[in-house]
């Protein structure tokens, strides 16, 4: 009773797994220039891994406080992993502590539910809430509350954001992909299926108001800080916020056409979030990772096939046609239009169109020429053939699913329609 293993949870794992392998990838040659033993760092990715599927199939707060534990402990390390990097032990220590800080949230607040309904099950949990059988209501949405705080800040969602642009940049690239890809995914994957059945117009009023002003909060403060940054990593962090802002816009409309419109969201997000920080990985150096804007100055006409993978990776995030995210953001949209939630829709275009901004201010840069001649300019590091490999399945994928994303819909309205 703590897992299940149906159509959604198999195609989360797959997700998860896919995700976790083109990590891998471009860790290979990441890892190859720095001074650090290797082995243990694709041990800890694996257990990472596991975390997050243990996350997606749970249906029971013990598996799901289980492989929170199991994905945080790796993520612990992970950050920290260049030991002799102060930054790096620096965003370990940050995430250790506002982790355990979340955790306590979100044991009390399971501990407040268990308490008033008598089970630790999703699906009895949400019944009972919408039931007239609860004990004390209140008590139930205090605990509720607690657990969207501990929830709220796995998914770096206002204002639980505090820690996002630090551990981004203090991280390893290739760890900074994996937790804003896996990691996130895994628990917006338990959100969903934690609030699947829930109608938040009638019994989840409450909630309603809640997550609403969140998504509101994190579209806005995401987009609006991230246009103050000149560090590429703190610019993705920071946009990462307001694309889990966006998607708790259909996570409200809730049944299956919000498992549909979020699900294609976040499969478009892995690939075009995989993309861009592969090209942040590539390019890093042993003298740290390639994440000021100087770096990307004139990057077209040394290699122009990596500028157009990041371009098209920062196009897709902006939700430009031709691109997944182009498709998943329409998705996002229909579904807040179908269920007249107008000013989350319009809070949503707005902040995307303050997006489009520092998207095209990294692009812009990228195809600048050059004053200085070629031998002048910083030598990039050579590419490994696993990273070319990567970024190029990613460019491929990324293209092709916003040209004919008919099989990923069809595979995706399967997988909602198992679960009920």
């Amino acid at each position: 009773g703590l897992l299940v293993m149906d159509q959604y949870a198999l195609f989360y794992i797959g997700l998860i797994v896919a995700a976790s392998f083109f990590v891998t990838l471009i860790s290979y040659g990441y890892l190859k220039i720095h001074y650090e033993n290797r082995e243990e760092f694709y041990v800890l990715l694996l257990s990472a891994t596991l975390g997050s599927a243990v996350l997606v199939s749970s249906t029971h707060f013990a598996s799901f406080f289980l492989g929170l534990e199991i994905l945080s402990i790796s993520l612990y390390a992970l950050i920290a992993y260049q030991r002799l990097n102060p930054i790096n032990i620096e965003a370990g220590i940050k995430y250790l502590i506002l982790a355990g800080a979340s955790a306590a949230f979100l044991l009390f607040g399971m501990a407040l539910v268990y308490a008033e309904s008598g089970t630790m099950e999703f699906g009895q949990i949400i019944a009972g809430l919408a039931g007239s059988n609860s004990g004390n209501p209140a008590i139930e949405l205090i605990g509720l509350a607690m657990l969207i705080v501990g929830i709220g800040f796995k998914l770096a969602l206002v204002p639980f954001h505090m820690w996002t642009a630090d551990v981004y940049q203090g991280a390893p690239a290739p760890v900074t992909a994996f937790v804003a890809t896996v990691s996130k995914g895994g628990m917006f994957a338990l959100l969903l299926r934690l609030f699947h059945n829930t109608n938040f117009n009638t019994y989840g009023s409450s909630l309603f108001v809640v997550f609403s002003v969140i998504s509101i909060a994190s579209m806005l403060s995401g987009n609006l800080l991230a246009l103050l940054q000149s560090n590429v990593k703190r610019i993705l962090a920071y946009s990462s916020i307001s694309h889990l802002g966006y998607l708790l816009v259909p996570f409200l409309t809730a049944g299956q056409g919000a498992t549909i419109s979020v699900t294609f969201y976040l499969v478009s997000y892995f690939i075009t979030t995989l993309g861009a920080f592969g090209v942040v990985t590539v390019m890093s150096d042993g003298g740290g990772d390639a994440d000021r804007l100087e770096q990307y100055q004139g990057l077209f006409w040394d290699r122009p096939w990596l500028a157009a993978i990041f371009t098209s990776a920062l196009f897709s995030l902006a939700g430009i046609p031709l691109t997944a995210g182009f498709i998943g953001k329409f998705f996002l949209i229909a579904a807040g239009i179908g269920s007249a939630y107008w000013f989350l829709v319009i809070f949503l275009v707005i902040a995307s169109a303050i997006g489009l901004f520092y998207y095209l201010r990294i692009v812009a840069i990228m195809y600048i020429r050059p004053q200085h001649e070629k031998s002048e300019r910083v030598r990039l590091p050579p590419m490994t053939w696993t990273g070319v490999i990567a970024l190029g399945a990613l460019l491929i994928l990324l293209i092709g699913i916003g040209v004919y994303p008919s099989p990923l819909i069809h595979m995706i309205q399967v997988m909602a329609a198992s679960l009920g």
